[in-house]
């Protein structure tokens, strides 16, 4: 029972600091060989519990906690990079073995792809099943004192001599990206990148490489887009001086009054541009123009001809005697959100899954979960999802929910059951001796 509270103790620790270090660090430090070791040791620990004292057996709240928090561990070292080294080692084991006893001939031994995290690039319209995974392989130890230097981006001549002792030469052209001041850098050089860590008291040196693997379906992003707290909204300013505003959403319509008609906004663009098709000018999108905001506006008067018309985030000074049409977007701003429609398809695209993702609101899919982490900051004409295997977050997801459960019918459910049931027995006795008189 000690020996759980202090691993108890201990786990709460490394949770503070692995809060306080970054998420990259963290990463590391959760999947370091000793906190292996301590998530070995915390289990057994759980698992001895149950079996040493049955009382956590005979109480199911009990019984509910220890073994969601046996769940959540199981499930956390599945989703792993070491948990899938070692299911991985069993799996080719487990089919030598099958293989050798003559139990399935033909069986291929390896060759298991699954990605355990990586991330994607996709521009609007574009489909790809290649997500862009990366390596950090520990090479050598270079002392503290580099850091200043790596701060300022500087690689002085001492560094390069530590370097070129490792057989791992930096041309003159190599550069210093500072991803976390103090703390992690980029080394970037014309024969390969270098990522370099603090660890204690040392900067720890890994190659740093990169390689492309696939999905068995493809994703395509439909649409991106980026929502600010300012919302962007279509402006009119009719011929008789009244100003209406309408949000800038397609389908949004508003009565113009009088002879006017309806006005509704029926297509957005980000890349407007226009062309001449028999004779007839068309508007469309081109994602790889300059960025020019627009809206489609149709007007519909009481009486007469539909006339289509368009409005941008600038004014016209010739209005055809219509109303005035100006599209306010915001150019920058705070940024409240940012949107990828992605769609899931199969080789001969038929769709599996849609979803519009964001911020933690991941489209999962096919043992993956495709979440929102960032985007073309300069055009938005691109998005990057990260991709992770989902391995393992059912068991997690299970483990908490026993663990909720458990602790609220431990600490509170189970008491306002026994002072019901006390109850109705109680009243249960008196009418019994009542009759009974």
């Amino acid at each position: 029972m000690w020996a759980a509270l202090v691993l108890i103790i201990l786990l709460t620790a490394m949770s503070v600091y692995g809060a306080f270090i970054g998420a990259d660090r963290a990463k590391m430090f959760f999947n370091s060989i000793p906190s292996v070791v301590f998530w070995v040791l915390l289990a057994l620990a759980l698992i001895a519990g149950l079996v040493a004292f049955r009382r956590l057996i005979r109480v199911p709240g009990l019984l509910l906690m220890h073994a969601g928090c046996i769940l959540i561990l199981i499930g956390g070292a599945l989703g792993s990079e070491r948990g899938y080294r070692v299911t991985e080692c069993i799996g080719a084991t487990w089919a030598r073995a099958k293989q050798a006893l003559g139990w399935e001939r033909g069986y291929k031994i390896g060759g298991n792809d699954k990605i355990i995290e990586g991330y994607m690039k996709l521009f609007e319209d574009q489909s790809s099943r290649q997500v862009t995974i990366e390596k950090k392989i520990p090479l050598f130890d270079i002392s503290l004192d580099f850091a200043k230097s790596l701060d300022a981006s500087s690689i002085p001549q001492s560094l390069r001599q530590e370097f070129e002792k490792e057989q791992a030469a930096l041309s003159q052209a190599a550069g210093v990206f500072v991803n976390q001041p103090g703390g992690i850098w980029f080394v970037a050089d014309e024969n390969g990148q270098y990522y370099v860590r603090r660890e204690g008291g040392k900067l720890k040196v890994y190659d740093f490489i990169q390689e492309m693997k696939e999905l068995p379906f493809e994703v395509k992003l439909i649409d991106f887009r980026i929502e600010y707290y300012e919302p962007s909204y279509l402006l009119i300013g009719t011929p008789d001086g009244r100003s209406l505003k309408v949000p800038a959403e397609i389908g949004e319509q508003i009565d113009l009054g009088g002879e006017l008609g309806i006005a509704k906004i029926t297509r957005k663009f980000e890349y407007f541009r226009m062309s001449l098709e028999d004779g007839k000018m068309t508007a469309f999108e081109d994602p790889h123009g300059n960025p020019m905001p627009a809206l489609e506006v149709r007007i519909t008067p009481p009486v007469g001809e539909v006339t289509t018309r368009y409005a941008f985030t600038f004014e016209f000074g010739h209005t055809q005697g219509g109303p005035k049409l100006i599209y306010n977007k915001p150019a920058g701003g705070p940024i409240s959100d940012f949107i990828s429609e992605l769609e899931i398809t199969d080789q001969d695209g038929r769709v599996l899954a849609k979803k519009d993702i964001e911020v933690n609101h991941p489209l999962q899919y096919g043992g993956y979960r495709f979440y929102q982490s960032g985007y073309d900051e300069k055009a938005g004409r691109y998005t990057v999802l990260q991709v992770v295997s989902d391995t393992g977050v059912t068991i997690v997801f299970a483990g908490y929910w026993m663990l909720c459960i458990g602790a609220f019918w431990h600490l509170w459910l189970r008491h306002f059951v026994s002072r019901i049931s006390y109850l109705v027995s109680r009243r249960g006795k008196k009418q019994t001796d009542g009759n009974s008189i």
